[in-house]
């Protein structure tokens, strides 16, 4: 029961995922942009509009101002206006045009009575009676009304009229602050309902385009983890598109460096476990066929036979200890006393233990090893690098060959050159030289008594000391084994 409720939970969790978090996240953002912006934009449009109108009101105000003086001035009072209502009619119809609405076909305008009677007193235009009947008013000089609200309104702007520089009157009219117009909010709503067919249509994009970027930027990241699940059960031949340069295409580039490597150190690893269980096998088979052999009667003890038994377990002791000391610098767990060492002096004492080896097989050595040369080391390990490098040339030199050692400082660099005679190595496996049980089948054989790990022991030797191994073509038809180590107060 719980092992399904976790698959459950781990299944809903799965359905909600990267793919569908980055798409809210933009479909989010997006919708956020589109309904600021209509916001903004139905705002900046019912201020410029109600701006607009006033402006046009302003304008038919002026213009209603010089009709009202004229009138004055033929009149020479404001009597005719306040008897007659429809010239005062007349008068603002003319003077704003643009709030006048149009008049269907065959309907005409209300014609003036024949007995000149006028409309009632406070009545005016039908199209203008909601809109002016608060905010537009007559004032004579002395303030007084004569036309619009009792009260004048405290915000409405004030135009004063003359006559003969004395003034008349004052006309007025309060701004407008909302739209009790259907013209203008006819208008207005137009407006809307196009801004939201836009932000419907703006918004349905930008789901789309986010689900498309969504859905392309994370299929790296699903061939990635696909791709990691395949690794994890040991599939090390899985490998990623790279289909960018950017910190996506970096990672798949980065993910099959790492499937490639893991790929070729199981590649090693069995290729190691092979080679040491070969290596195991060929000294235990020939102890037991030996031991078998003096137990069945078929061969006699002999000193002879003693001695080759001798000599094949000290092979297999040297093939494990070498093993014991690789294994050991690989995971660091040897010991490193370092100090001030003169590399002269243990080149020279390891040349002197092996020379007699070398006057036996008819090898000349030359060593020439530059004084006051040091570095910072460890003197016993320094002296397992050399001591190897020698044993190493002394196997693989054939007779009446020779070995030349070389010291010599190099700027803030110790140079020591190994170069021995025939036979040589093919440059394409020089490299391989310094790998775990690796052997020139053509020049190295266990007859020698090598197993293949005096290189690698040397190169984590030379590691640790923060230098370098190479191994070159050698001038005398030989292997050329360069060794690089920081000088003494370099490091």
């Amino acid at each position: 029961m719980i092992k399904v409720s976790r698959e459950g939970r781990l299944t809903h969790k799965m359905k909600f995922g990267i793919t569908h978090k980055l798409f809210l996240a933009l479909f989010l953002a997006a919708s956020l942009a589109v309904v600021s912006s209509t916001m903004i934009m139905r705002w900046n449009l019912n201020r410029g509009f109600l701006k607009l109108i006033n402006e046009m009101e302003k304008n038919g105000v002026s213009r209603l101002a010089s009709g009202l003086e004229n009138e004055y001035r033929t009149e020479s009072g404001w009597d005719s206006i306040l008897r007659d209502r429809m010239k005062w009619r007349q008068m603002v119809d003319s003077s704003f045009p643009e709030l006048k609405p149009p008049q269907p076909d065959g309907i005409h305008p209300p014609q003036r009575p024949e007995n000149n009677a006028s409309p009632p007193p406070d009545t005016l235009p039908p199209h203008l009676a909601h809109q002016f009947s608060r905010r537009l008013f007559l004032l004579d000089a002395n303030k007084a009304r004569l036309i619009g609200p009792d009260t004048v309104p405290v915000d409405a702007g004030i135009i004063t009229l003359h006559h003969q520089g004395i003034v008349i009157g004052y006309l007025g009219l309060r701004p407008r602050t909302t739209f009790d117009s259907l013209l203008h909010n006819g208008f207005l709503h137009e407006q809307r309902y196009a801004f939201f067919i836009i932000a419907t249509v703006v918004l349905l994009l930008s789901a789309g385009l986010a689900l498309l970027l969504a859905t392309r930027l994370v299929r790296p990241l699903t061939n990635i983890t696909e791709a990691t699940h395949v690794l994890a059960h040991g599939d090390y031949s899985v490998r990623v598109p790279v289909d960018s340069s950017d910190e996506l295409g970096r990672l798949a580039s980065d993910f099959n460096a790492l499937a490639l490597a893991m790929e070729q150190n199981e590649g090693t690893r069995r290729r190691w476990v092979a080679d040491i269980s070969h290596e195991l096998r060929t000294p235990l088979t020939f102890l037991r066929s030996q031991v078998e052999a003096i137990l069945d009667g078929v061969r006699q003890p002999s000193t002879d036979s003693v001695k080759a038994i001798h000599n094949e377990i000290m092979r297999f002791t040297r093939l494990v200890d070498d093993l014991y000391q690789l294994s050991l610098s690989d995971v660091g767990a040897q010991t490193y006393r370092k100090d001030e060492v003169a590399v002269s002096e243990i080149i020279q004492q390891a040349v002197s233990i092996i020379s007699p080896e070398f006057s036996a097989k008819n090898i000349a050595l030359h060593c020439e090893a530059a004084d006051n040369v040091t570095v910072f080391g460890d003197q016993e390990r320094l002296r397992q690098l050399f001591g190897n490098l020698l044993d190493n040339a002394l196997k693989y030199t054939d007779p009446g060959g020779e070995l030349s050692v070389k010291v010599r400082k190099d700027g803030s660099r110790v140079m020591i050159d190994f170069q021995d005679s025939a036979p040589g190595v093919a440059e394409t496996e020089l490299e391989k030289l310094f790998a775990r049980l690796y052997r020139v089948e053509s020049s190295r054989s266990r007859a020698t008594g090598g197993a293949g790990l005096g290189l690698a022991i040397c190169r984590n030797i030379v590691e640790a000391h923060e230098g370098a191994i190479v191994a070159v073509p050698s001038p005398f038809g030989g292997v050329w084994i360069r060794v690089e180590l920081p000088c003494y107060g370099s490091v």
